[in-house]
């Protein structure tokens, strides 16, 4: 399989994975939001296992199909606010998952690495739906509470719970060796190929024996041949 046709497999698989767990939800919460099933660990993976260029054109796929999957409509009278809405909500919220990679792989630790680049991205995460919620949102504020703190008390306990699903999942499968980076896959094929020529030149001599002395009794029994 050419390098491209597989990461775009991977991809694929992921990105549907990932639609998949996002509508199995733990817990709902009344002012909208829910903790699901580790939904961004499948987007975080593939961070994790190849480019960050990459990474970040699957993790704004996953945007696009949050998006189409469960778009609320905004509070909003300014074609302003709704870009807000679309960049906070979505595209960057979701974007960010891509940047799980390069935060790993600043740790010795592979688990470790993983878990930290997934709290990182889910925490720029909320960072995005705090802002959303004060920007966009925070005419939904009960009177008398200031908008910042609305937006902390919905968003926040959503993303705690993301948070924790999400960087324990993600550091176990890492922890259980269920993927390799694209790096590593490169190291093992070139491995593989050094092996393969090793085992040639051992075999190869032993075969092109095996041929010359078949030819030399083939020709000792043509001579036997024409003499009698």
């Amino acid at each position: 399989m050419k390098p491209t046709t597989r990461k775009l497999t991977h991809s694929a698989l992921m990105l549907a994975l990932a639609l998949l767990l996002s509508m199995i939800k733990f817990y709902h919460f009344p002012n909208g939001g829910s903790i699901t099933a580790a939904s961004m660990a499948p987007i975080i993976i593939i961070s994790l296992m190849y480019d960050t260029r990459w990474a970040l054109f699957t993790s704004f796929a996953y945007s696009l199909l949050q998006m189409l999957e469960g778009f609320y409509p905004p509070p909003v009278q300014s074609f302003g606010m709704f870009v807000a809405l679309i960049l906070l909500d979505y595209v960057v919220a979701f974007g960010v998952l891509g940047l799980a990679g390069p935060v790993a792989r600043r740790f010795q630790k592979k688990p470790l690495g993983a878990a930290a680049g997934s709290i990182v991205v889910v925490f720029c995460r909320f960072f995005c739906s705090f802002l959303s919620g004060i920007i966009v949102w925070g005419s939904y504020a009960p009177e008398g509470t200031p908008v910042w703190i609305y937006s902390l008390t919905v968003n926040g306990p959503i993303m705690i719970g993301e948070m924790i699903t999400t960087s324990v999942v993600v550091a176990l499968l890492v922890k259980a060796g269920v993927y390799a980076p694209q790096h590593r896959l490169a190291v093992l094929r070139r491995h593989a190929g050094e092996q393969l020529a090793q085992l040639g030149n051992i075999f190869l001599p032993v075969y092109n024996g095996h041929l010359q002395s078949d030819s030399r009794s083939k020709v000792r029994t043509c001579a036997r041949s024409e003499l009698l």
